[in-house]
């Protein structure tokens, strides 16, 4: 079994190094190429669709194991498979249309939600329980409360991988980080499938970095953000069903950097009375390209905020298996402590408003009058 996991891995990985220069050369026959402007990075033009690379990789190397694997697998889990694989070709060929005739956000928009609902109703792929919060206990939900529960998940998901596309090889890195850590779990709690998917998954994303990391030789467009967003939303959903002890935060911990700076551009651009949609340079990465980080310097340090959420997420998981739930509300509390006060700190949703950190400076100046008096 061993062996299958390493083959899948090594063979995604090859296929991603060989096809993407393939990709490549495809991408700037059709002119699927992406342009500078004022709100990107780059200030030259590049090839686009390659991820593209990623999912032919991705979708050979699974084709290939299926027929040496699918003995492992329950119905349900081939019945996964089926909506991942008939999903995910929906999503890159949304992706790889806005990559060659940049399509509008809302007609983006209604093809994820039509792949969720092949998901949903085509192979009945849902989120069906809830996990009652220092109950070992969980609850089924309501199929008109699952659907778009799901739907919504996914959707979501997607989008969040789309917007941390602002740099080399972050989207691509902070994703592969998710899933290996999504890989571990799964291992750790025999869930042969989602693993093995992972793994997959993952060496079809290394083998395309080699090309995608700064300085790029092509990028990943919405064929690539798009399908990882997806990817991501399906196996982090999935990935954990059938172990009772693991709530639904799990998964959230898993995407925190993706999911906490959608958030912050929702609330950014609410704030600031703009379309949710409209693009911006308010994102994590520009926000500390702005403090004078290099390139690299920032996609590493998003890559290690990404590892950070993913250790996390073996921590809390580890700790709901022992059944010390309370573990889980503590770190969630911290969590969105740091995640709020970092926001603040490097500008992510205001450059002037800083709520939380003027309140504990006032506090810190109520708790010492002597500063205050000197002052």
């Amino acid at each position: 079994m061993v062996a299958i996991f390493i083959i899948g891995f090594l063979v995604s990985m090859g296929l991603a190094l060989a096809l993407t220069p393939l990709v490549k050369k495809f991408a700037v026959r059709i002119g699927a190429m992406d342009t500078p402007n004022a709100r990107k990075v780059h200030t030259r033009i590049m090839p686009r669709l390659g991820g593209l690379g990623i999912f032919l990789a991705f979708i050979i190397t699974v084709a290939a194991l299926l027929p040496f694997v699918s003995a492992w697998f329950t119905t349900r889990d081939m019945s996964f498979v089926s909506a991942f694989l008939v999903g995910g070709s929906i999503i890159v060929l949304i992706g790889a249309l806005d990559d060659r005739f940049e399509l509008s956000a809302k007609v983006k928009l209604l093809g994820q939600i039509v792949a969720a609902s092949v998901v949903v109703f085509g192979f009945n792929i849902r989120v069906d329980f809830v996990n009652i919060p220092f109950q070992d206990a969980y609850s089924s939900l309501e199929t008109w409360v699952s659907i778009p529960l799901t739907i919504l998940w996914i959707v979501g998901v997607t989008n969040a991988i789309n917007l941390i596309d602002g740099l080399d090889g972050l989207a691509a890195g902070v994703s592969g980080i998710a899933i290996g850590t999504i890989a571990v779990m799964s291992f750790l709690m025999g869930n042969t499938m989602i693993a093995l998917m992972c793994l997959v998954l993952l060496g079809s994303i290394i083998g395309f970095l080699f090309f995608n990391f700064h300085p790029a030789k092509i990028f990943m467009g919405d064929t690539g953000s798009l399908f990882l967003g997806f990817s991501l939303a399906m196996l982090s959903m999935l990935g954990f069903k059938q172990i009772a002890v693991v709530s639904f935060i799990t998964p959230l911990i898993i995407i925190g950097v993706p999911l906490s700076d959608t958030l912050f551009a929702i609330i950014r651009r609410a704030v600031q009375r703009k379309p949710i949609f409209s693009p911006d340079k308010g994102h994590l990465h520009h926000c500390l390209r702005e403090l004078g980080f290099s390139h690299r310097q920032t996609v590493l340090i998003i890559y290690g905020i990404a590892a950070f959420f993913g250790v996390l997420a073996i921590i809390q998981s580890s700790a709901a298996m022992f059944e010390a739930n309370w573990v889980t509300f503590v770190v969630i509390c911290i969590m969105m402590f740091f995640l709020q006060v970092g926001a603040e700190v490097i500008g992510l949703v205001s450059k002037t408003r800083k709520p939380v950190i003027n309140f504990l400076m006032r506090m810190r100046v109520k708790l010492n009058p002597q500063t205050r008096s000197k002052s």
